[in-house]
């Protein structure tokens, strides 16, 4: 096997500016995201307080954290009627 000398690989101006600007909007979209999420998550944090110290909507713990993930179970259907065609009786 040939070895060859190792390839200089110099860095320009214009390397510099694009890897620059690249960063500087990811940062920028880093930043708006944890913007918005403290926004959200602010938000909904008052308001399952405000619901809890008014005692105005009584949520079991488990509610309470389905929507804080965002979580919204679906009933599943009864009887067989709903089941034919499928699999599961």
């Amino acid at each position: 096997m040939l070895r060859r000398k190792p390839t200089r690989l110099e860095l320009k101006l214009d390397d510099i500016e694009e890897f620059e600007s690249i960063r500087k909007d990811l940062e920028s979209r880093k930043k708006q995201r944890e913007d918005a999420e403290v926004a959200a998550s602010g938000e909904e944090a008052a308001a399952a307080a405000a619901a809890i110290a008014l005692g105005a909507d009584h949520k079991s713990r488990e509610q309470i954290i389905n929507d804080r993930i965002g979580y919204k179970p679906q009933p599943k259907a009864g009887g067989r009627a709903a089941h034919f065609g499928t699999f599961e009786f």
